[in-house]
């Protein structure tokens, strides 16, 4: 991957000048420390290190996000499939840079200019990912919906769990519920009426440990102390104890099962849960339970 970024970033600044060169090293400079504090551990770099090391993984994930649509990326790594590999990689929140360094190189070198005039690092990453992840990315307009201040509607108020015995599918299957697709958009929004539990699709798939992880740890930073993805992914480890309780949610058309195998998929889901727990104090999904 290093090499790549290398290729990358000199093919890229043969395009901008010493100056232009000079002034996007200025600007991580000036931010280096706002840069390390993101990071719980210390880097032990110089500060001339430092500053090439975040210019160089900044400019590599920026130039990949221009090209996406513009040109053939897999030209250069004349390898098919290393895009999908790349996107995979910065996935994973362990690989993310901070946000607003990218913004700031991206105003900074005036390459929106040379693209179209509505070009932004978030709408280029946003179309990138979904061009490549599209099963996870699926919702139009999101963009427009977006606002930093706001969170996500919650289907139920947060209360506290009497118990945490969760029966499996096919217990509740026994039982006589049934199971109904629910067409809300919002994972969380799970429903028990009358005998009839009401779950949103799930798609399973290869990246979906990792996209399930990223969320639970965005989750844990709110400053609210509620953790509703935990919930959720709890839920669904109660429920989906078996490959024949996948089995069931598939033929209900609940679960997509994308890997093609539900032993797999119950393995899947029951890796993300592991070291998790409901919220038993402040659960967003104890009414359901």
């Amino acid at each position: 991957m290093e090499g790549r970024k290398i290729l990358y970033f000199s093919r890229f600044f043969k395009k901008f000048s010493k100056a232009c060169l000079e002034e996007l090293v200025k600007v991580v400079g000036e931010r280096e420390t706002r840069l390390r504090s993101c990071y719980a551990e210390t880097i032990d770099l110089s500060s001339e290190e430092y500053v090439k090391m975040m210019l160089m993984d900044n400019v590599f994930i920026i130039v990949i996000f221009l090209k996406n649509g513009y040109e053939d990326v897999n030209r250069l790594f004349n390898k098919p499939w290393m895009l999908g590999d790349i996107a995979f990689d910065m996935f994973l929140i362990e690989n993310h840079l901070p946000f607003f360094i990218l913004e700031d190189l991206f105003k900074a070198s005036e390459i929106a200019s040379r693209f179209d005039e509505e070009c932004s690092v978030i709408k280029r990453a946003y179309k990138f990912f979904k061009d490549d992840w599209n099963s996870l990315l699926s919702t139009e307009g999101i963009l427009e919906e977006m606002k930093a201040s706001e969170k996500p509607s919650e289907p139920n108020a947060p209360e506290a769990l009497e118990s945490i015995n969760v029966p499996s599918v096919t217990e509740l299957q026994q039982a006589g519920v049934k199971f109904k697709f629910s067409p809300s958009k919002s994972l969380l929004d799970m429903k028990f009426d009358r005998g009839i539990l009401e779950i949103p699709l799930l798609r399973v798939q290869d990246s979906t440990e990792i996209y399930f992880r990223n969320l639970q740890a965005f989750d844990k930073c709110d400053s609210l102390d509620q953790d509703h993805i935990g919930d959720y992914i709890s839920m669904i480890n109660f429920l989906f104890i078996s490959p024949k309780d996948v089995e069931i949610l598939v033929e209900n058309r609940i679960i997509e099962n994308w890997i093609h195998d539900n032993e797999a998929v119950s393995t899947v889901l029951h890796d993300i849960s592991k070291l998790n727990d409901l919220s038993q104090n402040n659960s967003i999904l104890a009414g359901l339970v």
